[in-house]
């Protein structure tokens, strides 16, 4: 019996990836230098899995920005606008065309967007979108796969595995950039690459090698199943002394598990955390020969494993196809959980014992790998551990559960229709055709991180750390006003992030110090931790939004992080319903909209950009999960009079097949990521006629580059083709953290502009 791990986090014990490529994009270190970070970072986390045990231990499951475009530079699906970065980049050429195609290039005379970024199925990591065309051709251009495979060898011997994204899951996650073709029909002329790839690899002395497949735990299309037995049926006949291991994730096969568990590969990988009961219908229909890598530990949470739960599946197995067809391993890369919980001194230990990071979950596939050999110490243990969780005082409150128990539907409604809300709000606020605001977050630069750096070091007083802040959101208030901005906001200088910030302010959360994940690129979160009844016990955002009221005459948002997201980009307690902590966190948003209000703010924004991504992926699961999800933001917003206005924003999310649910929420205002789309995503807006105001971002905020006036108006016009003039805002696709001062205050002064042109260009409707 093997023990297997599917992908291992890449930032570093201490995110250190992140802080090399962020000194490697402002010129302060060489490619040298960050190659050299990249490499002790690998060698650790590989050194780490053998002394774990673990006898498949991933390769090339690192990234410097994201694995799907790691495959999509391997394969040489490059899109054809950044064939200038490679005749005038002189040096660091591979690397400077990779994170252009992550982040836009804008020098050497030249300025090229960045290509589309979306969420990785239903968590919050983000991706960069393949681009096809009809005529795509394939080849291998980067040896990134080859020399980490070479490296790894050399640390792991045997053990190392390399882990590729599967073709057809490739394809899939990919877009057609022109018409007349499917994408799916590429197929034929990408498995030659893999062949390819698989074979170098292959001389190389690889062993094992994982294609991740997870589009096997989805809804396909017949011509996309066909796809599926068209690749493995190739790569398997030219390639038949490799050791296949198709990885599927986040779902059961369901439909799908005859397809899979006959591809004749040599092994196939079934998550077991999201869906333990698909096991019963593998073991029914798997071959003779197949190899099952059994997902057992939840590679998405934060939890230690029950093996009470685990050990069933796995002796089920064991009985149906014998030990050695069996491998452990976690449900999917352990890239969605924190490095090493040893790293948190200060998380109370009662909780703590309740807890798994990355580290700990290596170790617990070998726990459960000796408890079947015989070890019932271990397995003790563990029982002990889950007995303390479960009677535990610290996971109940019985004022938040009785509140639960007493919300009825008026509580999710507001008291007028849309209509009246809209004309009571365009008297209120006196708001120009295309009002333009932000999403919330402007730079959080060196002296802002610093401050609470020195407030937690206990070199700042309160007093003193509040003073630094007020001064930063008056300063970020007056250039709002300078530039012309119509809605402002204070800024968002008190908060190390969107979630952690309120998980520190509700009772039934913890937060760690260095629980971090990555989100995209070198951008990280630290999710807060859910691990009791959720309440709030005091105001949360009150001050700051007061405070930067009185400092205008203008119109400032108060800034919220809505239920769901909240829910989605926490690690969520494993012991009672989603739906139940959705609307627990969803009252504590709504005493905070309430109070907002009563403090004189009359525009609130509740952002829920995860909203979708929280969607089940059988789309036969997602109408009980949009059912509560909505229901949850409408608690949240649904307190306060017809003329205070709701804002919510969304990001990076397709929604076509959910717009009216999205219209469900009943938002005054909603503002989505559109400029890299080129406004693709507001088509859906447009054919569902949504009723209420929609601001379609015209500024690309993950990128460094500043797009043009022109370009933005050009944006606004294809919207104002889309929807009524008097519904359209105008603002950037999210918030500003991430950026620096001089290209934010250059970006908001061009969008501005934009405004206005607009105003002049597209005829003003008549009064509402």
């Amino acid at each position: 019996m093997l023990k297997n791990n599917l992908g291992y986090p890449r930032m570093g014990s201490h995110r250190q990836l992140k802080k090399a490529c962020e000194q490697y994009w402002s010129g302060k270190i060489t490619r040298e230098e960050l190659t050299q970070a990249a490499r002790k970072i690998k060698e650790e986390n590989w050194q780490l899995q053998v002394n774990a045990g673990i006898d498949l231990v991933p390769c090339n499951d690192f990234s410097f920005y994201d694995q799907v475009l790691d495959m999509t530079l391997m394969l040489g699906a490059i899109p054809a606008r950044y064939t200038p970065v490679l005749s005038t980049v002189q040096t660091n050429k591979e690397i400077d065309l990779y994170f252009a195609m992550a982040r836009g290039y804008q020098k050497d005379g030249l300025d090229i967007t960045a290509m589309e970024m979306t969420k990785w199925f239903d968590t919050n990591y983000h991706y960069i979108v393949p681009e096809f065309t009809a005529n795509q051709q394939f080849r291998i251009f980067s040896e990134k796969v080859f020399a980490e495979y070479n490296h790894a060898r050399q640390l792991c011997g045997n053990a190392a595995k390399p882990v590729l994204l599967g073709p057809v899951s490739y394809l899939l996650l990919g877009k057609e950039k022109e018409a007349g073709f499917e994408r799916i029909d590429l197929i034929k002329s990408l498995v030659p690459v893999y062949i390819e790839v698989i074979k170098r690899l292959k001389a190389y002395g690889a062993e094992w090698i994982q294609l991740d497949e997870p589009y096997l735990a989805l809804d396909l299309s017949k011509k996309e199943k066909q796809a599926f037995v068209y690749a493995y049926n190739e790569i398997c006949q030219r390639c038949p002394s490799v050791k296949i291991l198709v990885a599927t994730y986040f779902d059961a096969l369901l439909d799908n598990t005859q397809l899979a568990v006959n591809l004749p590969v040599a092994a196939l990988h079934i998550d077991l955390v999201r869906a333990p009961e698909q096991l019963d219908e593998v073991l029914a229909l798997v071959p003779e020969k197949l190899q099952l890598s059994l997902g057992v530990i939840d590679g998405r949470n934060v939890w230690k494993n029950d093996y009470s739960k685990s050990l069933p599946l796995i002796t089920k197995a064991i009985a149906a196809v014998g030990t050695e067809r069996i491998m452990i391993a976690p449900s999917c890369s352990l890239l969605h959980t924190p490095f090493d919980l040893d790293q948190e001194t200060e998380i109370n230990s009662e909780i703590k014992n309740w807890m798994a990071f990355a580290k700990q979950k290596l170790q617990e596939v070998s726990a459960l790998y000796q408890i079947v050999n015989g070890n019932t110490e271990l397995y003790q243990i563990n029982q002990q551990a889950v007995a303390a969780r479960k009677s535990s005082a610290l996971t109940n409150n019985p004022a938040v559960k009785l509140r639960i128990e007493s919300i009825t539907d008026a509580d999710a409604n507001r008291q007028s229709a849309f209509p009246v809300r809209q004309q009571l709000q365009q008297q209120r606020f006196k708001l120009p055709l295309f009002p333009t605001t932000t999403i919330g977050s402007f730079p959080q630069t060196d002296d802002i991180r610093q401050l609470r750096a020195k407030l937690k070091k206990g070199e700042l007083t309160q007093a003193q750390y509040d003073e630094a802040i007020e001064m930063a959101t008056v300063n970020s208030i007056r250039v709002q006003e300078e530039i012309g901005i119509d809605v402002l906001v204070h800024g968002e200088f008190e908060r190390n992030d969107m979630v952690e910030y309120f998980g520190e302010q509700l009772e039934g959360y913890l937060f760690t110090k260095n629980g971090w994940v990555q989100s995209y690129g070198s951008r990280c979160v630290k999710p807060p931790v859910v691990f009791g009844d959720v309440s709030r016990p005091e105001d949360m955002t009150v001050r700051w939004s007061s405070f930067a009221q009185q400092q205008t005459d203008k119109p400032m948002k108060g800034m919220l992080t809505g239920p769901i997201t909240i829910l989605q980009w926490s690690f969520v307690r494993d012991d009672q319903p989603r739906w139940v902590t959705a609307n627990q966190i969803a009252l504590a948003i709504r005493d905070e909209v309430i109070a907002l209000e009563q403090a004189g703010i009359g525009i609130i924004q509740i952002d829920e950009p995860a909203i979708r991504e929280g969607l089940p992926l059988r789309k036969a699961n997602w109408p009980s999960y949009l059912d509560w999800a909505v229901k949850a933001f409408r608690i949240s917003a649904s307190g306060v009079q017809d003329d205070t206005q709701i804002h919510t924003h969304m990001c990076y999310s397709e929604f076509n097949d959910i717009i009216q649910n999205i219209a469900a929420m009943d938002a005054d205002v909603i503002t989505i990521e559109t400029s890299r789309s080129q406004m693709e995503l507001l088509e859906a807006f447009a054919d569902f006629e949504y009723p209420n105001e929609i601001g379609p971002g015209v500024y690309d905020i993950h990128s460094p580059r500043v797009p043009s006036v022109e370009e933005m108006v050009n944006l606004l016009e294809k919207a104002a083709t889309l929807l009524p003039a008097q519904n359209i805002w105008v603002n950037p696709d999210c918030g500003l953290k991430t950026r620096k001062w001089p290209e934010t205050i250059a970006a908001l002064q061009n969008m501005v502009d934009a405004a206005k042109q607009a105003r002049e260009k597209i005829t003003e409707p008549e009064t509402i």
